[in-house]
């Protein structure tokens, strides 16, 4: 069973990625290694910011890692919060950095006039293994729905429709039917396939 270590201690996070990744792999946190730090997050870019991350990881505790960015991308903010999706609504007056439900919050509030509610997530995972570093894209297009619904999921679950789900939240998909069409899911999948043949 190969190990691998993600730069991350979110538990919403590290539970998708072992249910996506499955048996054939075992995931750690940051916790399981001791690193207790905040990694910095200074890019100007999800790719930017999961490399950091990745390479901390590697740099300091002198282990191959991956680690992850997601940004939602909203057509009428002009791709907006992006980058700064886990802090857009502290950027706006809207509680503290990483408040999901501040970030809602103010995600509706400055739709509430817009004419299209199209939007996409997007992750970025950067992997750092043997000293090289690669890249994987997840993408799901759909929409931001006017009201939160559902009860699953975390973040900006409760708002996102995929084009895939029917109409149907994030939120109130099951973990196995979002894994299966989420950002995240593509992205993982890419890297869990990159992995499978690297390691053969």
């Amino acid at each position: 069973m190969k190990e691998l270590i993600m730069a991350t201690n979110n538990a919403h996070k590290l539970e998708e990625v072992r249910q996506i990744l499955g048996s054939a792999f075992t995931v750690k946190s940051l916790n399981d290694i001791g690193c207790t730090e905040d990694i910095p997050e200074t890019a100007d870019t999800l790719e930017g910011n999961a490399l950091q991350k990745a390479l901390y990881v590697h740099e300091h505790y002198g282990v191959d890692c991956f680690a992850d960015d997601t940004g939602l991308e909203v057509d009428a903010l002009n791709g907006a919060p992006g980058v700064y999706t886990a802090r857009f609504g502290a950027m706006n007056g809207y509680g503290e950095s990483h408040d999901a439900d501040a970030n809602i919050q103010c995600l509706l509030d400055k739709l509430e006039e817009a004419e299209t509610r199209k939007a996409r997530f997007r992750t970025v995972i950067a992997l750092v293994q043997d000293g090289k570093e690669m890249l994987f894209e997840g993408i799901v297009e759909g929409k931001i729905l006017q009201q939160r619904v559902g009860n699953g999921g975390f973040g900006y679950d409760p708002i996102f429709a995929p084009v895939e789900a029917n109409g149907l939240a994030f939120a109130q998909m099951s973990a196995e039917a979002k894994n299966a069409i989420s950002h995240r899911g593509r992205a993982t999948k890419k890297l869990a396939e990159y992995l499978c043949q690297y390691n053969k």
